[in-house]
């Protein structure tokens, strides 16, 4: 078993191993890996030496050197994209980094990860999708989420280079396809069906395009498959260091919510009432305000799934998100991912509204050029009665969190008529 590194000491090995070689582009910049870890010791001098996590608002090239700074100054790093209320606590021993969930279902959580977890996690995905010296992944994601954190891991433990955006342009992305050799990508969902709107082609390099954050529907796999990219749908969270199963060709055919196997010595399982259970080495330590670990080291998630005979996960929902509609259950990604291949729609969230008639009135916020008849004559060729939405909102855009997950709290507002 390989020693545990931080991102300092995995930064180190290659400024040694490989000092000239590209470790960060960013705004036309490069720094090699002996010249990143010269920066980040400078930037290190600056902090203070606390138990207390280093908090810090900004940029992404600047969440970035700090993320590296804070490790070689051996302190707990916490970026932040808005301000937060102090959580009154001091962090488990042994934790590097500190994520802020989505807080898509409402306030956000700390969650605590060791340098273990983030080590095993970065190890994992190198593995499954593999990455190495040469190979450069475009990060787009925030790294204030996990998401764009694990990108800086996995590439210092393989001594790749990160190809850093500040925040997700598709016209930026187009450019450095064009004119580098980009072999990984992170997106969420939306991101690529703007890049596919846009008639932006994967180059010839790119080898592994992971989805995740949100739910990736069977029309924009297809969709893009067909133009030629090559997609891993991943499934993870904060509180597994970013991915924890990912699909590649060797799980066989993709079917919607399939996300493959559970990475490196992670286990998965579900629950009684269906719900996702994950143990590990990238199960967090625990949320700063304490809790979160089941009896067994389990962590049991608020993700509904399955797993097959071949150890294969789909992920079929949320827990929290299910309506009862005319006495039936119905979860809205059941009839997102109907109503994403209906002609017309370029982006759907499903939410419920109470009533009395039918206890969850199905309600559809669209966004695209269908008609109201065109998306209730779809939905009634297609579901059964108690799955079709008896409302529809046209909308120009769904409130998402910077990471792609629908907030689902404002769906029910906008479905109300109420501004969020």
């Amino acid at each position: 078993m390989k020693p545990v590194r931080s991102l300092a000491q995995h930064l180190a090995n290659f400024a040694i191993q490989t000092p000239d070689a590209p470790a960060l582009i960013a705004g036309g910049k490069t720094w090699s890996s002996r010249r990143l870890l010269a920066e980040a010791s400078h930037r290190a001098e600056q902090i203070a030496s606390t138990s207390a996590p280093y908090m810090l608002q900004g940029s992404a090239l600047e969440l970035a050197f700090h993320a590296y700074a804070c490790s070689v100054k051996n302190r707990v790093f916490w970026p932040v994209h808005r301000n937060i209320p102090d959580q009154g606590a001091l962090p488990a021993p042994d934790t590097a980094l500190i994520i802020s969930t989505s807080g898509s279902e409402g306030q956000p959580k700390a969650v605590m990860l060791s340098h273990g977890n983030l080590d095993a996690a970065a190890i994992a995905a190198n593995q499954r999708l593999p990455l190495g010296p040469g190979d450069c992944w475009l990060a787009c994601l925030p790294l204030y989420h996990i998401g764009g954190q694990s990108i800086l891991w996995r590439c210092a433990e393989a001594g790749a280079t990160v190809l850093l955006h500040d925040g997700f342009d598709a016209a930026l992305v187009a450019s450095d396809f064009a004119g580098r050799t980009v072999t990984h990508i992170s997106l969420v969902p939306a991101m690529l069906a703007l890049l596919l709107d846009a008639g932006i082609k994967p180059p010839a390099s790119l080898r592994h395009a992971m989805i995740g954050g949100a739910a990736l529907s069977k029309a924009l796999f297809e969709r893009a498959s067909r133009a030629g990219w090559p997609l891993n749908p991943s499934y993870g969270m904060s509180e597994s260091a970013a991915q924890i199963a990912t699909w590649t060709p060797a799980d066989g055919p993709w079917q919607e919510g399939l996300v493959g196997r559970a990475l490196g010595d992670n286990e998965l399982a579900i629950s009684d009432d269906g719900r996702i259970r994950l143990r590990g080495p990238q199960r967090m330590t625990g949320y700063l305000a304490a809790g979160g670990l089941d009896q067994g080291a389990w962590l049991t998630t608020g993700d509904l799934g399955k797993i097959d005979q071949h150890g294969r996960l789909t992920v079929t929902g949320r827990a929290d998100d299910m309506l009862i509609s005319a006495g039936c259950n119905v979860h809205p990604l059941q009839v997102e991912s109907c109503l994403a291949a209906c002609p017309g729609i370029r982006d759907i969230a499903v939410t419920g509204l109470p009533d009395s008639t039918w206890g969850d009135l199905v309600v559809a916020l669209v966004v695209g050029s269908a008609t109201t008849d065109e998306v209730i004559n779809w939905s009634k060729a297609r579901l059964p009665s108690a799955a079709q939405p008896r409302r529809i909102v046209h909308l120009t855009k769904l409130p998402r969190t910077p990471g792609g997950k629908l907030e689902r709290s404002a769906l029910r507002q906008l479905a109300a008529g109420v501004k969020p």
